[in-house]
């Protein structure tokens, strides 16, 4: 489900178009979900010492995730650099993640789906930024 159909409804005028705004608030959630289980599954390997970095840049990424999708989210009178900052926030930690379980991904599953979700995440992050600083 993608949050465009409510989005379509906001009597405010949108800070982007509605489809790019929609495709980053949930490939944002989709991260998010993405990210927390990413890191569970990283508790529950036997080397988990090894995968201490890629456990917390997940947990981060989650983070930063859900913000950036809660803030993206609200329309009325928005603080244009608030929303900037978000993303920005969103974009680094998503490159880092993905870069970190990019390393595991050859002996995690977990690890290469969350990296790709993460790749998918960044590019609508930047997408959206782009359309911003138009």
């Amino acid at each position: 489900m993608s949050v465009l159909p409510i989005l379509q409804t906001h009597p405010r005028p949108l800070i982007a178009d509605a489809t790019v705004l929609a495709r980053c608030i949930d490939e944002c959630v989709a991260c998010a979900a993405t990210c927390t289980i990413c890191a569970d599954a990283c508790l529950a390997e036997d080397d988990v010492r090894a995968l201490a970095r890629c456990l917390r840049l997940c947990l981060d990424c989650a983070d930063a995730c859900v913000d950036a999708g809660r803030i993206l989210s609200r329309q009325t009178d928005p603080d244009a650099r608030t929303q900037v900052t978000a993303l920005e926030a969103c974009v680094t930690v998503c490159r880092a993640c993905a870069e970190e379980c990019e390393r595991h991904a050859e002996h995690h599953e977990h690890c290469r789906l969350c990296a790709e979700e993460c790749r998918r995440c960044e590019q609508a992050c930047d997408e959206l930024l782009a359309s911003l600083r138009d």
